[in-house]
């Protein structure tokens, strides 16, 4: 009987799918387990062989761990509001819903082909408003709540406003906006109800504020900095620029420390945590206020080095600053607004790690130092961010190498301050030893001491103070397009409020377009008569991507739940992650955000944990296999050549689509009907009989005709075959490129398996209830603990191999019977599930009852050899082998070795000079 793989998996599928079998209760006396993967975008272009490769390994680990006693979640869901199902709106008319849900529709039937056990009773959309409506109700938690230092943790509005009315503003220590004002308890009290709402809006940790943000035109929308590549947009390579607009923000700078620690206690990689460590940047230093010569305002700088003030020959603002316009003289206008216009083309990365080229513009105005009154000159230049720090940096030449080259190429002056500095006219020192010199009133201190010294005469003058800074700044929380979340925010007299929590969740309205309106409101504004209760103007923002997907673990728990985001019988369950997969990219997008999310919902007694994951595995790429045919440049008619000829003519290389190659043979007719760029008459010069590709690795990508669809797998070789094959090419968190020449190895592997069951020609049953003999027992048991072992490390790549070894040894030993292939099955369900439930039921076991079997025990005596075979050398020749119990002792060998027959044949009567016995190793006899 053959192994009809196509019928097998169907049928499982079928029977899964009706009895629900990886369906999960939400109590049990067994201990939980939470698995998840980073649930995807589902593009119109389905799944490509790269993208199942973290679902694979989180579904073996998954099945392992129900067949080890564990109550195991595994769900899967959609992230599905975005960008390229409004783009294709936009071109279209066609709501992005409809395309979204046929998407969806595509990436489920893929999913479920390939057999994962998720449970799909609980598969959760973000852009299902019964969704949604959670995502608004954490949107209105937030604003509801401020940060208190104190407590550190968010607290809510009323215990600000009543600590307001009893204390005053000095009774607070929270986190606020800058200008947040100060007043007594009675200056409180005397202010009207809208007064007071407005100083609120200072605190709450969602805020409206004028921001710098990524705007892309061709897109209609700000982006967040994650979804900038190179100063386009990461979808549809749109130009993007710098611009100044009011908009939602999430103070996520109040849980910097918070996020900061928590690293140090989840089972992350390393480069992960390195890139939120540096992303959140925590910094020591002061604030210093400079004075604007001739104007009210003043430039806040924050420095980890105040000691170096007196060195400060320059100020460098970033080209966005707010006070651009105020301190640009009518002498520099024109060289002001060419650089700031060049400058919004360029994107944050190329700014920052632009160190060579010096670019940079007088403003005309400047600062006064406070501390020796100089005058330092204003210019603008693009390496100071406005969206980090305060977007102005004192520029001490002396000090630092970035300022030692601006001054040099503006020859401004390079000022020491330090008796230890050394070639400061070559190069800039950043020495902290000695002492200090043209430093006023620090003059003959040491770096502690004059420290300490400056920032308490700035403190006591309030021109400045010490300060704890941050690199990360608090994220955009708005998007002008239309399929996102709607912000649950009216305005009534200019100021935000939220609607009622009854009238959740606030539905997308319909709109004629999906477009700006003429007078650039953003889509929701083409809305007809959409006001709350009629009368206010609701928000025309929606929410960004990163929203629904910074919380949606908790809804996965109790999906269905209608009066909450869950319940908190649910949340104590589950309550966090044990292990997350999906890719590295998310490190400072998805991951920060949810963390601080989580952090938040601790602290209003939602969240049990303070982290949302102990565990992270990121899955590497798998890479494309690019095939290359050669076009003979300027032929008539068009000619190709195969590879092997190629060197003897002049060509270009041209992608090939890799599905109509096998081998790197390629199928001429199917390549001459797959391309209208193809003449008719086109010829083929081949090598012998075949017509074969070049090769190249590559990113998977339709341009490069590589993308391996797993539908078209799954039909050739089976799911089973691409779960293992995924899992053979290499360590689960390394990138490696995808090859099908490689996988019919491991097709063949199972057709293996299923000859052990069933003789191949009759379709006779093999399978015997004979007893094991030590060879098979110690064959399989060294599987299992091979098995075993790697799953629990995720090492998937070396446990495929231990299942062909075993299968190879099996056959070898012509090993057929139930009780050894019991247990290869069910070490190999978590792997191939579809082939393990058929071969189970075969066994005589109940359909559907491997998932459910104890994970087979290593019994480490199986492994203990019980004798060895010894060469028995006679003057260095190997003569004989004779078998000797594996604990027999040298000279009971010695007497058995001479008194063989074999032996003393070789001996010729001679006695030897001495019998060499090395234990489990040889015995040498010398004649």
């Amino acid at each position: 009987m053959e192994y009809a793989f196509r019928d097998i998996e169907k049928k499982w599928q079928e029977f899964w799918e009706k009895n629900q079998t990886y369906r999960v209760e939400n109590q049990s006396e067994l201990p939980k387990y939470y698995v998840l993967d980073m649930f995807p975008y589902p593009s119109g272009a389905g799944l490509h062989v790269g993208h199942p490769l973290g679902y694979i390994a989180s579904d073996i680990f998954s099945r392992y761990k129900r067949m080890k006693g564990f109550n195991v979640l595994h769900p899967m869901g959609f992230d599905s509001f975005g960008l390229p199902a409004e783009q294709y709106a936009i071109q279209t008319g066609q709501h992005p819903a409809i395309t979204t849900e046929q998407n969806i529709t595509r990436y489920i039937e893929q999913l479920k082909n390939i057999g994962f056990s998720f449970d799909w009773s609980r598969e959760v959309r973000t852009s299902n408003a019964d969704y949604y409506k959670w995502t608004q109700w954490i949107f209105m938690q937030l604003f509801n709540h401020y940060y208190d230092k104190d407590a550190d943790k968010a607290l809510p509005i009323t215990t600000l406003t009543e600590t307001f009315a009893q204390k005053g503003s000095k009774g607070v220590n929270a986190v606020c906006d800058e200008d947040a004002p100060v007043f007594t308890a009675e200056e409180w009290q005397a202010k009207s109800e809208q007064e007071q709402y407005e100083i609120t809006l200072k605190y709450r940790l969602t805020y409206l504020a004028d921001a710098v943000v990524n705007w892309c035109p061709g897109l209609g929308t700000v982006l967040a900095n994650d979804e900038v590549k190179d100063g386009v947009s990461e979808r549809g390579g749109f130009p993007v620029e710098k611009k100044l607009m009011r908009q939602w923000m999430m103070r996520i700078t109040a849980y910097a420390d918070r996020l900061l620690n928590g690293l140090d206690t989840i089972d992350w990689s390393e480069s992960i945590k390195e890139q939120q460590r540096n992303w959140i940047g925590r910094s020591q230093g002061a604030s210093v206020k400079f004075q604007v010569e001739g104007q009210e305002q003043t430039i806040e700088v924050f420095t980890t080095r105040v000691d170096t003030i007196y060195g400060v020959s320059f100020m460098v603002i970033a080209p966005e600053h707010e006070l651009v316009p105020s301190l640009t003289t009518p002498e520099q206008k024109e060289a002001v607004d060419a650089y700031v216009d060049a400058t919004k083309r360029r994107s944050e990365l190329d700014r920052m790690m632009e160190v060579k080229k010096i670019s940079g513009v007088f403003t005309g105005s400047y600062v006064i130092n406070p501390f020796n009154e100089a005058k330092v000159p204003i210019y603008l230049a693009d390496y100071v961010l406005a969206g980090y720090g305060t977007g102005a940096v004192m520029g001490v030449p002396s000090g630092d190498q970035r300022d030692w080259n601006f001054a040099t190429h503006f020859d401004l002056p390079i000022v020491p301050i330090l008796d230890a500095q050394k070639d400061i006219d070559q190069q800039a020192d950043a020495t902290k030893e000695g002492q200090y010199i043209n430093s006023g009133i620090i003059n003959g201190m040491t770096y502690k001491e004059a420290t300490q010294t400056l920032t308490n005469w700035l403190e006591e003058r309030g021109l400045g103070k010490g300060k704890v800074n941050y690199r990360m700044r608090d994220a955009v929380f708005s998007r002008q397009r239309y399929w996102g979340e709607p912000v649950p925010v009216y305005f009534k007299n200019g100021l935000p409020y939220l609607i009622d929590e009854s009238d959740l969740p606030l539905e997308l309205p319909a709109v004629d377009k999906y477009l700006p309106t003429e007078t650039g409101e953003p889509p929701l504004g083409r809305a007809a008569d959409w006001k709350y209760k009629g009368e206010y103007e609701y928000e025309l923002s929606t929410m960004p991507g990163w929203a629904g997907s910074s919380w949606y673990w908790f809804r996965y728990m109790d999906p269905k739940n209608g009066n909450e985001l869950a319940s908190k019988e649910a949340i104590d369950y589950w309550q966090n992650i044990d292990l997350y997969v999906g890719g590295s990219e998310h490190a400072t997008g998805h991951l920060l955000y949810s963390r601080f999310w989580n952090k938040f919902l601790k602290d209003i007694g939602i969240a049990p944990e303070e982290e949302f994951a102990k565990k992270l595995v990121n899955q590497g790429m798998i890479q494309g296999r690019s095939n290359f045919i050669y076009r003979v440049k300027e032929s008539q008619p068009v000619t190709f050549v195969s590879f092997e000829l190629k060197d003897k003519y002049d060509v270009t290389p041209l992608h090939v689509d890799v599905n109509i190659v096998e081998q790197d043979v390629l199928d001429v007719e199917k390549f001459r009907a797959s391309r209208t760029d193809v003449p008719e008459d086109a010829l083929f010069i081949m090598d012998g009989d075949k017509f074969v590709c070049g090769w190249e690795v590559e990113k998977m990508s339709k341009s490069k005709f590589n993308v391996v669809n797993p539908d078209d797998v799954v039909e050739k070789y089976g799911a089973d075959t691409l779960r293992l094959y995924e899992m053979f090419l290499g360590p689960l968190t390394d990138s490696k490129p995808w090859n099908t020449n490689g996988i019919s190895g491991t097709f063949n592997f199972l057709r293996k398996l299923w000859r052990l069951f069933y003789e191949d020609q009759t379709g006779k049953y093999l399978v015997t209830d004979q007893q094991p003999t030590p060879e098979e027992l110690k064959a399989l048991h060294k599987a299992i603990k091979k098995v075993g072992e790697d799953i629990e490390v995720l090492s998937f790549n070396t446990s495929v191999p231990a299942f062909m070894v075993l299968a190879n040894e099996l056959t070898t030993l012509k090993c057929n019977k139930k009780v050894i292939l019991s247990d290869f099955v069910r070490i190999l369900a978590p792997f191939a599930p579809h082939i393990c439930e058929e071969l189970w039921v075969a066994l005589g076991n109940e359909p559907g009852t491997v998932t459910k079997q104890p994970f087979p025990v290593f019994n480490p005596a199986y492994l203990v050899e019980n004798s060895f075979d010894y060469p028995i050398q006679i003057n260095g020749k190997v003569r004989a082998t004779l078998t000797f119990a594996a604990d027999a002792q040298p000279k009971d060998i010695e007497a058995e070795v001479l008194a063989n027959e074999t032996v003393q044949k070789w001996l010729e009567g001679k006695t030897p000079k001495k019998v060499v016995v090395v234990p489990k190793r040889i015995v040498n006899v010398v004649i």
